[in-house]
C-alpha cells in the first residue's frame, strides 16, 4: 500500500515538473520588463522631440522679428518700409509656414499696416516694434505635450534711425 502511494506522488510530481519549471524560469524576464517600460520611454522621447521642434520654431520666429524691426527702423525715407520689413520677416522665417505668421507693426505707439501709414510714422528717434505670432501643435497620437492650441510669440523693437 505504501508503495502505491509513493508511485502516485511520483507521477504527480512528474506531471507538475513543467509548471514548476515555468514558474522558476527567468528567460524572457528582460523582454517582459522592456515591454512594460518601452511605451513610457517612447512617450518621453517624442515629448522631447516635439518640444525641441517648438523651441526651434520659437528661435526662428524671434530672429525673424528682429530682422523685420531692424529693416523697418532703417526704412525711413523709403517708399515701402512696411513691405520691405514684411519681406525681411518672410525671408528670415526659414522652415516656418509664412502664411501662418501674424504680425503687428507699431511705430511710436501707433499701429500701421501699410506702406503709406508706416512712412508717415517713421520719424527719427521713434520706437518701432514688431510682434509676431505663430501657431504650434504639440499633439502626438492624441496626447498633448503642452497645451492643445499653443501659440508662439516674439516681439522686437528698435529705434528709427
Amino acid at each position: 500500500m505504501r508503495l502505491r502511494v509513493l508511485a502516485r506522488d511520483r507521477r504527480g510530481a512528474m506531471a507538475m515538473r513543467p509548471i514548476i519549471s515555468l514558474v522558476r524560469c527567468r528567460r524572457g524576464a528582460v523582454a517582459f520588463e522592456f515591454i512594460l517600460v518601452a511605451p513610457v520611454l517612447l512617450l518621453i522621447l517624442f515629448a522631447i522631440l516635439y518640444l525641441g521642434i517648438a523651441l526651434n520654431n520659437q528661435l526662428i520666429l524671434t530672429a525673424a522679428a528682429q530682422q523685420g524691426v531692424q529693416t523697418l527702423s532703417l526704412g525711413r525715407g523709403t517708399s515701402t518700409p512696411y513691405t520691405t520689413a514684411e519681406n525681411a520677416i518672410t525671408s528670415s522665417a526659414v522652415n516656418l509656414t509664412t502664411t501662418k505668421i501674424t504680425q503687428t507693426v507699431t511705430i511710436g505707439g501707433s499701429s500701421c499696416g501699410s506702406d503709406s501709414a508706416c512712412s508717415a510714422l517713421l520719424t527719427s528717434g521713434a520706437v518701432a516694434s514688431i510682434a509676431l505670432t505663430y501657431p504650434c501643435d504639440l499633439t502626438f497620437m492624441g496626447l498633448s505635450f503642452g497645451g492643445s492650441p499653443c501659440t508662439l510669440s516674439a516681439k522686437s523693437a528698435a529705434i528709427v534711425q
